[in-house]
């Protein structure tokens, strides 16, 4: 398997039982590789190429170990809609973490993998279709420069697993900087023993931050870092109208990075309330109150550190809560810079604010489309759309012509800003949903060509009007966990 270029050093591997259990995946009747990503195997300096397809298909299926690795869950809690539960990796196994030539650590992880200690009465697998899924929209994601965990290969199982009705089982290879969350942290401190928590903090640190090692206050500093990651993440999920769906505590790491692709989707038409996911009646999750969760799981980070942060608990909340109140401040300065780069706004004008949620509240009333609506903007949108045509519109694209002119620079340099920062095509709801259907016939040509288009999005691609408009039907898109 060395001639792989696999090099793990497992250091997660090492920590005590408390962290993980030690567990192989479970093997598969029929494993059949059906999608690899060659270009993210030569970014690992992973040599793939030389290796038959069933011996790979033995690889990625977790039938065939490589040299090297130490097989575990990681145990980990969460809050899932707000209630509190001890969870774990109840589907998935880290293999181990691979370090690259330039000596990157990435964790290597089978997701539907079987069985674990943590599974809570469920069969451990996963169904190709949530697979193929979190494959498309995480290298989608990696293309439009947001943090995220990466897909490496799907591999069908040659088993039936019974989710609402038979479905074909898979197994995805999940690459990530790491796994651990927030709920790893809830996981640790809901055992009220801090000499692990004090581990679990050290190893964060050497393994994320190393700039900190030194810090008077490494807790505090680690919140700190923690908060300024994910309201960056958050904001360039705002960006390019990103709905996660299912933000739980155990789906917030602490490198920053987007991390679980269940109930996720991208929004066509402009609403704040826009919500996909089939489980979340109350809008928790909304597109607009992606913000607020990040704060509330952050409070949530905090709480775990507060014995850390000082002896004095007092004074621990205190500074804990302080540090998580920042947050809307660096969130308003952050979207508002988001907003001025979308719109080509060099610098600061007291009115800019008002120029973009005029649009937005125009786009909202109008059922805009947000992707394309900036794409008309930049004279990018392929297929002509008479709503640009409105008056209210129109009088607000000649304030942003005039907003331009302040500028102090050339209209060119305005919609270079524009296109490095808006995307002309997303994972449109309805392609990837095409593509996954013929996937189910074994039909890969639809899905192959979707993500062809998707690691270019800001460049002009011919063929690309199908996808970059919106679905024409009228029935409201729904999204599933697929656990």
């Amino acid at each position: 398997m060395n001639k792989i270029n696999w090099n793990f050093n497992n250091s997660y591997f090492n920590l005590s039982s408390s962290f993980k259990e030690n567990i192989d995946p479970v093997p598969v009747k029929n494993p059949e590789l059906i999608l690899l990503n060659y270009a993210l195997a030569t970014s690992l300096n992973l040599d793939l190429l030389k290796i038959s397809h069933k011996e790979l298909s033995k690889i990625f299926s977790g039938n065939l170990l490589p040299a090297g690795s130490n097989s575990i869950a990681q145990a980990y809690a969460g809050h899932q809609f707000g209630h509190f539960t001890m969870l774990g990796d109840g589907r998935a196994v880290l293999i181990g973490e691979h370090t690259t030539k330039s000596n990157e650590k990435y964790d290597i992880q089978f997701k539907g993998s079987g069985k674990t200690t943590f599974s809570r009465n469920g069969d451990g697998r996963a169904a190709l279709g949530p697979m193929l899924r979190e494959y498309i929209i995480s290298e989608a994601m990696n293309a439009l420069n947001i943090p995220t965990t990466r897909s490496l290969a799907v591999v069908k199982t040659g088993e039936t697993i019974v989710r609402e009705r038979n479905l074909q089982g898979a197994i995805l290879t999940r690459v990530a900087s790491s796994h651990i969350r927030v709920g790893t942290f809830q996981y640790i401190a809901a055992r009220e023993k801090d000499e692990e928590l004090k581990t679990l903090l050290d190893y964060t640190i050497k393994r994320h931050y190393p700039e900190i090692t030194n810090s008077k206050n490494k807790a505090l500093s680690l919140l700190n870092f923690l908060l300024e990651k994910q309201c960056d993440l958050v904001v360039n999920w705002m960006r390019v109208g990103f709905v996660h769906g299912v933000m739980n505590t155990d789906n917030m790491t602490v490198s920053g990075e987007t991390i679980d692709y269940g109930p996720c989707a991208f929004m066509d038409v402009y609403d704040p309330k826009t919500v996909f996911s089939s489980i979340d009646h109350m809008g928790r999750y909304a597109y607009c109150n992606q913000p607020l969760i990040t704060k509330w799981n952050l409070a949530r980070f905090a709480e775990c550190l507060v014995p850390l942060i000082d002896e004095d608990q007092k004074k621990a909340i205190k500074i804990a809560t302080d540090t998580i109140n920042s947050f809307e401040k660096k969130y308003e300065e952050k979207w508002m810079n988001m907003m001025r780069c979308k719109l080509g706004l060099f610098g600061e004008e007291n009115n800019d604010k008002f120029l973009i949620l005029d649009l937005l509240t125009w786009m909202h009333e109008k059922k805009a489309d947000y992707t394309n609506t900036f794409c008309h903007l930049m004279k990018l949108l392929l297929e002509k759309d008479q709503l640009y045509d409105d008056i209210n519109f129109l009088n607000w694209k000649k304030r942003w012509k005039e907003r331009l002119q302040k500028n102090n620079t050339s209209y060119e340099k305005c919609i270079e800003l524009m296109r490095v920062n808006n995307p002309l095509v997303i994972p449109r709801n309805h392609k990837v949903e095409e593509a996954l259907e013929a996937a189910e016939r074994n039909d890969l040509i639809p899905l192959n060509k979707l993500l062809e288009i998707l690691i270019k999005p800001y460049n002009e691609q011919k063929g690309t009007v199908d996808y970059q408009s919106p679905s024409k039907s009228d029935k409201k898109y729904q999204t599933f966990c697929g656990t």
